[in-house]
């Protein structure tokens, strides 16, 4: 590759990097690999925690609280970009970096200390909450100090090779956590780690960061920080400069919707959602799932660094949007195919003896309500859709005449459903045997009709199920190998952490950490197990059009440039 001129006019030929700066490189990456290792064993331990800290509600409640919960940390990551970023520009990378993994790391191990809601009543999910704000805060500010820092120490022509590396971190914390999981829940067996040794995985994170932090405090400041320090060109005030200046606001804009929102539900749905997917919705067991999502990882990793040195050769849009673009077109049929080959009993029961509620559409609560009691679904279509709802039922809906009751039609079956009658916060003693009796014809009827209750593992398609998997794994790849270089090329060098920042957690707090939220919402809402995939779908299709009109390629950008 041919030298290019910086901003005044010296040359950067690309060379090789230094032994050097490949050591504080895999320090710094391996230090936020045990980061986001203790980010997401949230995540992978939904189910439980909701169990644990949110028993005081319903089953389905329960489950949709844990991801709000879930989504707590990932709502203030924004917020820590602006703490941290400013911080980042103002005193410089390493010491920012050792602040948020301590933050990150005393957090999670303080919740596996955390008594139950058994124990302490309301205030364990309230407590639990807070500590997923501090990490959400800490990692805010992780991740645009970490890409700054490789990108800042890489070579001209490989900021793509180097800072995909950065993007494996993610990844292999998710891998790790669920490693971490199998071997606990292996060891101890189903019934001691959902009483007892789910904490074992959290109490763990407490020996990676000794060692994050001893890495972190052997890292050297990137030179392009030292020597902006040198030269007395820091900024003074970070966040009035990207945010304050509209030729600064708008690449911040524009790298939000055109780049990091589709990215974020791109990777959302490639990694959690297909996880949450196969253990709710198809009922795949979590170890089988665990371990098949691990495989689809394993497989999938090693394309953020191939799609990340592409990049430096062909540029980082083309392969984003293309990314974006294959999501958008093979998510309906790839997620059905998951059913398929992950639970083929629920797949022909559904082509055979589809489910469909007759209702009245006025007469139809939201089903997605994470607050609602049982009582608070009386009319007989919310006692119809709360029931298939709450077993993970895929339905189609109909509307019925004004006033008529819910029909629930299994195959050519019809359940009427009954309304029920509060009184006193509870079902009176008639409603209740009537619902209860409905509830029984239903599950009797879903049975006969072929319905299971949880997949068959003897009848899974391991192989193909990874290959599904790993597809969407490769999509997460694409979009997001290349994008810590381009975001790090989109600012200048003296408030580069602050303006990447904040797109970046934006896009993948928001737009990313409440897709699983949002879409099981969806489902739950319309009944279709699909339709939450419309949410991943319209934010990577505005992505794909915003970022392929607007966004220009930056791999040949100058990143020592301060103007």
């Amino acid at each position: 590759m041919s030298a290019t001129l910086d901003s005044r006019g010296a040359s950067h030929a690309p060379r090789p990097m230094t032994q050097e700066e490949k050591k504080v490189i895999f320090a710094s990456s391996l230090g936020t690999v045990f980061e986001w290792y203790d980010f997401y064993l949230y995540g992978s331990l939904a189910p439980v925690i909701a169990r644990q800290f949110f028993s005081g509600l319903d089953a389905g409640a329960a489950f949709i609280f844990a991801l709000l919960a879930f989504a707590a940390g990932f709502l203030v990551r924004p917020f820590g970009a602006i703490v941290f970023g400013r911080l980042g520009d103002m005193i410089g990378r390493k010491y920012t970096f050792l602040v948020t993994i301590l933050i990150m790391g005393l957090s999670t191990f303080i919740v596996g200390l955390l008594p139950s809601y058994a124990t302490i009543g309301v205030a364990a999910p309230v407590i639990l909450i807070a500590l997923r704000m501090l990490q959400g805060l800490a990692l805010g500010g992780e991740y645009g100090g970490a890409a700054t820092y490789v990108a800042e120490h890489s070579p001209h022509g490989k900021r793509g090779a180097y800072t995909s590396w950065i993007q494996t971190t993610a990844t292999l914390g998710l891998f790790l956590s669920l490693l971490v999981i199998l071997g606990v829940r292996e060891g101890v067996g189903e019934a001691a780690f959902a009483e007892w040794a789910w904490r074992v995985p959290f109490l763990v994170s407490i020996l990676l960061l000794g060692i994050s932090v001893w890495i972190r405090l052997s890292l050297s400041e990137s030179p392009a920080f030292q020597k902006m320090k040198a030269e007395g060109k820091t900024s003074k005030a970070p966040l009035s400069e990207s945010f304050g200046q509209w030729k600064n606001l708008k690449i911040v804009i524009l790298a939000l919707i055109g780049l990091t929102a589709g990215q974020a539900v791109v990777w959302y749905s490639g990694q959690f959602y297909a996880l949450f997917f196969l253990t709710q919705q198809l009922k795949v067991d979590a170890t089988t799932a665990n371990l098949m999502i691990a495989a689809a990882l394993l497989i999938g990793t090693p394309f953020f660094v191939v799609f990340g040195t592409l990049s430096d050769k062909i540029g980082r849009k083309p392969i984003i949007m293309a990314g974006c673009l294959l999501a958008v077109v093979t998510y309906f049929p790839v997620f059905k195919m998951l059913t398929e080959n992950a639970n083929p009993a629920l797949a022909r029961a559904q082509a055979t003896a589809g489910v469909v509620v007759t209702a009245d559409p006025r007469s139809c609560s939201f089903q997605g309500n994470p607050v609602a009691r049982e009582i608070d679904f009386s009319s007989s279509c919310d006692i119809a859709k709360r029931y298939l709802v709450q077993n993970s039922v895929s339905y189609e809906r109909a509307d019925g005449p004004a006033g008529s009751p819910a029909v629930v039609k299994i195959g050519e079956v019809a359940i009427t459903a009954p309304v029920g009658n509060v009184v006193n916060h509870k079902f009176d003693e008639a409603s209740a045997k009537e619902i209860a009796a409905f509830k029984k014809a239903v599950a009797e009827q879903l049975k006969t009709a072929g319905y299971p209750t949880k997949a068959d593992p003897a009848q899974i398609n391991k192989v193909m199920t990874v290959v599904l998997l790993f597809w969407l794994v490769l999509l997460v790849t694409m979009v997001y190998g290349p994008i810590a270089a381009m975001l790090v090329e989109m600012f200048p060098t003296r408030i580069r952490y602050t303006s990447m920042s904040l797109p970046y957690h934006i896009g993948n707090g928001w737009f990313g950490g409440l897709l699983p939220t949002t879409a099981f919402a969806i489902v739950a809402s319309t009944g279709n197990m699909y339709n939450g995939l419309w949410y991943p779908i319209v934010i990577a299709a505005v992505t794909l059009v915003i970022g392929t009109i607007f966004i220009r390629e930056t791999k040949d950008v100058d990143i020592y440039a301060n103007d």
